[in-house]
């Protein structure tokens, strides 16, 4: 007997138990459904841990005072850490060679008023033009800031658009005076629309200067004052990142005056780093959810080789009949075997779109991000061939083993 006439036979047989076959996949199916879903929302939720890291800058370097990632580490002995100043940009900014933008900046929350409005907990940036080509920003209206703005500590901002939404509503804000703190500042740029990023709203932000910062907000930096300086790096391309970390390292150690056994006193901190401390913590997460939700599965593999082996024993004398007629081990036990698969088929096939249709509809009722990955869908369809072979072979197995002359006596 061929593929096709077993197949055939399958499908006759599935059709003449309709509520049998139906019960029977309905295990298979909520195994497939759950484990869908489940690899729904961990695809999209890795898909938006990713390209929010992303706007961190893929490449990008960040020397700062403190890591990222403090695990083992002392946390009073980095807090006594001495400060990165303006003078360690100028120094990196001067020696490097595989740095293409470098952008010091210095940021702090404050209140901004316009007419009576207030916002609060605004992110505030002092920092240079080479910041906007780090960072990517966008402008919607009016223009960047400019070298002469940063050379003579002019009284000039560009606000985030929600400063522009909630503050300036209908009105133009270009022009506009803008009280930051104590001081008012005159909008020159309104940037793009950025979203938000980890919960926190990136367009909640005004950049300035980072000279008017320094002399209106922060006072001069140095090694033991309140506030560290941040500075970013982008290097000319990927491949020589490790160069220009080893350069900018040199430099700081030089600067800082460590011998050479002395640990770091200071962070280069990437984006990957924080891709691959979430990644960490996670992966096992999410393999103890996939774990979990595959016992579904194997429930519904064990009603599939329940109701299979129920299927021989009605149908012993057909199998006898059918043996002395001159089918071979081999063709019953195929016969069997694609009966069970095709069931396990019907059941993850159904189990795929519930799966597909209850994440969307979790995510649209949430707002949590949902991600369909051709992935997802090989490896549904593989878990319902894979349990109906695997749970289906015993039965077959039992079935192609029996002897001809006992099944054709058999009442």
């Amino acid at each position: 007997m061929n593929l096709r006439d077993s197949l055939r036979l399958a499908l006759t047989t599935i059709r003449a138990h309709k509520l049998r076959s139906a019960l029977t996949t309905l295990g298979v199916m909520i195994g497939v459904m759950t484990v869908i879903g489940m690899l729904s929302f961990i695809d999209g939720l890795n898909s938006m841990v990713s390209n929010q890291l992303a706007a961190l800058g893929t490449n990008t370097l960040y020397v700062q005072k403190l890591p990222w990632t403090m695990a083992r580490l002392d946390i009073d002995e980095l807090r006594k850490r001495r400060n990165i100043t303006i003078g360690d940009a100028d120094a990196i900014r001067s020696s490097v060679t595989y740095a293409k933008y470098i952008a010091p900046m210095l940021s702090s929350p404050q209140s901004v008023r316009f007419r009576g409005n207030e916002l609060t907990g605004v992110e505030l940036v002092g920092t240079v033009p080479e910041y906007q080509l780090i960072v990517d920003i966008g402008i919607t209206s009016g223009r960047q800031i400019l070298d002469i703005d940063l050379n003579q500590q002019r009284m000039v901002a560009m606000i985030g658009a929600t400063i522009a939404r909630e503050l300036f509503a209908e009105r133009d804000p270009i022009g506009q005076m803008l009280a930051i703190g104590s001081r008012h500042f005159s909008v020159v740029g309104v940037l793009e629309e950025k979203g938000t990023a980890f919960g926190s709203d990136r367009d909640n932000i005004i950049i300035i200067p980072i000279t008017s910062y320094i002399h209106y907000f922060s006072g001069p930096i140095t090694t033991q004052s309140t506030e560290s300086v941040n500075i970013l790096v982008q290097p000319q391309n990927a491949e020589v990142i490790e160069n220009l970390k080893g350069q900018i390292t040199s430099i700081m150690r030089r600067r800082r005056g460590l011998v050479p056994n002395a640990p770091d006193d200071f962070a280069i901190n990437t984006a990957e780093q924080l891709l691959n401390v979430y990644r960490s913590i996670t992966s096992g997460v999410f393999a103890l959810m996939i774990g979990v939700t595959s016992l579904s599965l194997v429930v519904g593999g064990i009603g599939i080789m329940n109701i299979m082996l129920v299927s021989v024993s009605e149908r012993i004398k057909e199998i006898g009949i059918r043996k002395a007629l001159g089918a071979r081990r081999r063709d019953i036990r195929s016969q069997f075997l694609i009966e069970a698969v095709t069931l396990s088929c019907a059941g993850g096939i159904a189990g795929m779109l519930l799966g597909f249709l209850v994440a969307f509809a979790a995510s649209a009722i949430t707002n949590f991000p949902v991600a369909v990955s051709f992935g997802a869908v090989l490896l549904g369809f593989g878990f319902s061939v894979f349990v109906g072979v695997f749970f289906g072979w015993f039965p077959s197995s039992r079935a192609a083993a029996m002897n001809p002359i006992e099944a054709l006596r058999y009442e």
